[in-house]
């Protein structure tokens, strides 16, 4: 196999993936769990769910604790939301086979409850997209990291990856060597990684990997703002939730996350990505 990464480029066929059947309808296109943190925590996770929803996902449900759950109501209308206090709670949810993705980790929480929360949908085995603080949460616990499934796809940016691999410190300081890195982080995990960066990466467990070139005049610069990434994990679990195979969800999910930014341009914050999207879908003829 060549070791070389591959450059991403979206074709015709991938677009057609994104379309959506004139005789469908919303189950069959996936439903979304996202899983919110507690009172003042929830709008990383409700970005999360606005990119699942506007990428396509037939329906998004946000498990959102009791505290939360003002806030969090006040803030979504087609988005569903669920009770998350206790085990049961998640329990209830994942028992709806319906529930084809999942995403964990912005504004989660790293507490014990949260760390439950996570190896109860690491071993319910759903697709899974696993960010932010469910990233520290698999540095912190060997068993949960050991619960990871072929099914899981991790998205951390480069400090989020030196707490999982802090040997490749050195690593991540060049293209080869992040490439190499994520590679064997890949291997070793055995699921779908992506790095985020103004180069971003996606490895496959097999060894294969592709890159997203950085843009050299400044387009995607507005892409470091705070939310941003919880975007793209939104945009990620949707395609997943729509039946999307993990390297065609997390490769589609950085290229439309890019398009969005340069759609919108300068002064871009993280609440624009979602509502640009349907300019580009349009964009794109679909």
């Amino acid at each position: 196999m060549d070791r070389a990464p591959r450059t991403f480029a979206m074709t015709e066929a991938m677009g057609d993936r994104l379309r959506k059947p004139v005789m469908g309808h919303k189950y069959m296109q996936g439903h979304a769990l996202i899983l919110s943190g507690g009172p003042g925590r929830s709008g990383a996770a409700r970005l999360a769910a606005r990119g699942a929803l506007r990428v396509g996902a037939g329906l998004v449900t946000l498990a959102v604790p009791a505290a939360a759950q003002p806030e969090v109501a006040a803030q979504i209308t087609a988005i569903m939301l669920r009770s998350l206090d206790d085990p049961a709670d998640l329990a209830a949810i994942l028992a709806d086979t319906r529930m084809t993705a999942l995403c964990l980790g912005p504004g989660l929480g790293l507490s014990d409850v949260e760390a439950h929360h996570l190896d109860a949908a690491l071993r319910a085995t759903r697709a899974t997209v696993l960010d932010a603080d469910a990233l520290t949460l698999l540095a912190r616990d060997a068993g949960l990291r050991r619960a990871l499934h072929p099914g899981c796809l991790l998205t951390p940016h480069d400090g989020e990856f030196l707490r999982l691999f802090p040997d490749t410190r050195d690593d991540l300081g060049h293209e080869d060597g992040r490439v190499a890195a994520l590679r064997m982080a890949a291997a070793q995990l055995g699921c779908t990684m992506l790095l985020k960066g103004p180069a971003t990466c996606v490895a496959l467990p097999d060894g294969r990997v592709w890159r997203h070139p950085a843009a050299t005049d400044g387009a995607l610069s507005w892409l470091a703002t705070a939310g941003s990434g919880d975007v793209l994990a939104g945009f990620i679990t949707g395609l997943l939730a729509r039946g999307l195979a993990a390297e065609l969800a997390a490769n589609l999910g950085v290229w439309l996350h890019a398009q969005a930014a340069r759609r919108f341009g300068p002064g871009l914050i993280a609440e624009d990505l979602p509502e640009a999207l349907p300019g580009v879908f349009r964009e794109m003829g679909l």
